[in-house]
């Protein structure tokens, strides 16, 4: 098993009381949960730059792309090809011109009922295989409200954290009843989704605060853990993420409180019981794969 990133005691302990079959399991369960996407999804490319090849963005219903071709400014479909799609010719224009234009599409979807979770948040979207965010000096291509990120199938970031007591047990939300997905699923002690212009420890140390009420003076406690893809259909279209996972050695004693509504509470579950529970379907497929992450047995 590859250990790195596993810096927490409590992380080691967790996974050395698991047998190899659960290890296994973990990590399968990981893996398919980054699924393929479906064959009949339009895909959705950005060109107009010259002569550079499209670049893609998302991928979509083929209802979805035939109103976004009637909402959208030079955007037409390309029957043929390996660019074969709904293709939107506005890479010659700034980044904030772009970003303008598709929110304005997106409200329009969103005041129809077609957007849901609308979250008045917006997410950044870089290149469609984008891992790690980049630095300050590569600005995104876009950015738009978050909940049109799997609207339109574009790849999106966020955050999550496994929060390891030191005698090896896992701290685990449950999401509120109100969440626009997931709802009442046990989750990550904290996991969230990576605004535009935020950092990824930037974020993991908002979400603590928010989400567990933990407030960390010294960031030494989590530890980078690497990223794991997910992927699939749901209710709100093709959900394609990028998870940048980390460790974090909770406290002797710490409890969590949530601050922000979004938990309904939290549960701590030594190894045998958090793996039934994810044997039982309890856990999301985030929080799996973000789990078998930061195991190392990916």
């Amino acid at each position: 098993m590859n250990l790195q990133g596993m810096s927490p005691p409590g992380a080691r302990a967790f996974a050395d009381a698991l047998t190899s079959t659960q290890r296994e399991f973990l990590a399968d369960a990981a893996r398919r949960a980054n699924a393929e996407p479906p064959l009949h999804l339009n895909t959705f490319w950005i060109s107009g730059g010259g002569p550079a090849e499209p670049l893609q963005l998302g991928r979509m219903e083929p209802e979805r792309a035939a109103l976004l071709a009637t909402l959208l400014p030079d955007c037409h479909f390309q029957a043929n090809g390996e660019t074969a799609g709904l293709h939107w010719q506005v890479l010659a224009l700034p980044a904030n011109e772009r970003s303008t234009l598709l929110q304005a599409a997106l409200e329009q979807c969103h005041a129809r009922g077609l957007v849901h979770g609308w979250r008045k948040e917006a997410f950044a979207f870089w290149h469609h295989d984008c891992l790690v965010p980049p630095d300050d000096e590569h600005p995104p291509l876009l950015a738009v409200e978050r909940a049109g990120f799997r609207f339109l199938g574009m790849r999106s970031h966020a955050v999550h954290i496994n929060g390891f007591t030191p005698d090896g047990r896992l701290w685990c939300g449950r999401r509120a009843l109100t969440k626009a997905t997931d709802p009442g699923m046990l989750d990550n002690v904290t996991a969230g989704g990576l605004p535009a212009g935020e950092s990824p420890l930037g974020c993991a140390l908002r979400e603590l605060q928010e989400e567990a009420g933990a407030v960390l003076e010294d960031a030494r406690s989590l530890h980078d853990a690497g990223l794991v893809r997910t992927a699939r259909m749901d209710a709100g279209g093709w959900h394609d993420e990028t998870l940048l996972v980390y460790n974090w050695a909770c406290a002797d004693g710490w409890e969590p409180a949530n601050q922000d509504g979004e938990v309904a509470g939290f549960v701590c579950l030594n190894a045998a019981q958090t793996f039934a529970q994810i044997e039982a379907g309890a856990f999301t497929q985030d929080a799996v794969a973000s789990l078998a992450r930061g195991l190392g047995l990916l």
